[in-house]
């Protein structure tokens, strides 16, 4: 018989009900839902019924009233890092909700309470099971693209936005909001090992708040393919939401599919450098021209795996291997620490917005 991971959800906002609640009630093999907290005494009455559990007001009675495996903080981004620190120094194994923390000294904290403590801390960056994903780093990792130049990720649309994750004060703009997600993905492509040197340009467009809602990051690094990674809420056009350049080839696509083309080197002429001017047959000037034999290549995910609660209960699944056989985190707090690191960054570049 399978352990049942007893958990407690702090919040039930968009988050906390939504994503982790909605997808927890569909694993009730692994998971079961014990207790809720949130401040809005609606919300908590709606969790009592919704999800047949107990309900507080403050995560504090919840944790002291509940014997709880398993805290997810969903609370306000602000709240992430205090909550989490505090959770971890109760003792409790705690999954955080995306951003972690603002700062990578923050994260330095939440890792040395952990391991002080002996619990687990564990982030919610979803993403990282997305189906496209995971198929790009397949086809990279074949080798049929040759080196990978350079990575574009594009997390675009048109839109203006007016609520509490536009305001600086609570951990907001696109920066914290979505690029937990791409950001991660990134520096999986980029390396983990190394920090990436990065140039980054933010601006305000379209949002009410003080936030930015447009990001420019671009990371670099010796023998490193070069990222291009941009979010933007004043794109009228998206672009693909990923673009691969490779000297065999290129790839294009987003969540929903994937296309890409190389050619095999040992099939294409032989070329060598030529310093002199080129001529056509005829004498006139001629310009480098061949034909390759392309290998063009188009990839869907599977039915029912192109979603949202997909890739939430793909995380919950690993982080259940944790809880219960010990299995290392996949998503580690390490690896989001340099996440955190590049967005430090990027707002000290950006003066004219985080003064």
């Amino acid at each position: 018989m399978s352990k049942l991971i007893r958990v407690g959800i702090i919040g039930q906002g968009r988050s906390g009900r939504d994503i982790h609640a909605a997808n927890l009630t569909g694993m009730k093999d692994n998971y079961r839902i014990v207790a809720v907290a949130d401040g809005l005494p609606d919300r908590r009455e709606r969790a009592e019924k919704e999800f047949e559990c107990k309900a507080y007001a403050t995560y504090e009675e919840m944790v002291a009233n509940e014997e709880l495996d398993l805290v997810v903080n969903a609370s306000p981004s602000d709240l992430h890092f205090p909550i989490t620190l505090d959770l971890l120094n109760k003792g409790v194994n705690v999954l955080c909700e995306k951003p972690l923390a603002k700062t990578a000294e923050e994260v330095d904290r939440l890792i040395e309470a952990s391991e002080r403590n002996g619990k687990v801390l564990a982030v919610f960056q979803q993403s990282r099971y997305m189906p496209a994903f995971s198929q790009i780093r397949s086809i990279i990792e074949s080798g049929v693209l040759g080196r990978i130049v350079q990575v574009d990720f594009t997390n675009n649309y048109f839109g203006r936005r007016w609520d509490w994750q536009t305001l600086q004060s609570n951990n907001g703009g696109n920066l914290m909001n979505t690029g937990p997600h791409p950001v991660d993905q990134a520096l999986q492509l980029f390396g983990t090992d190394i920090m990436p040197q990065i140039t980054c340009i933010m601006d305000r467009a379209n949002t009410f708040g003080d936030a930015e809602d447009y990001v420019k990051i671009i990371m670099r690094g010796q023998g490193r393919p070069t990222i291009d990674l941009e979010i933007s809420s004043c794109s009228a056009y998206p672009r693909p939401q990923f673009v691969i350049q490779g000297t065999n080839g290129g790839l294009k696509g987003n969540s929903a599919g994937l296309e890409w083309k190389y050619f095999i080197p040992e099939e294409a002429p032989e070329q060598e450098l030529v310093r002199t001017p080129l001529f056509k047959p005829d004498g006139t000037p001629a310009y480098c021209s061949e034909t390759l034999t392309w290998h063009e290549h188009k990839w869907e995910p599977a039915e029912g795996t192109n979603s949202f609660g997909f890739m939430t209960q793909q995380l919950y699944g690993m982080l259940y291997r944790t809880l219960s056989e010990g299995a290392p985190l996949e998503v580690t707090p390490q690896q989001v620490r340099q996440q955190m690191a590049v967005m430090e960054e990027c707002r000290r570049q950006n003066p004219h917005i985080y003064a």
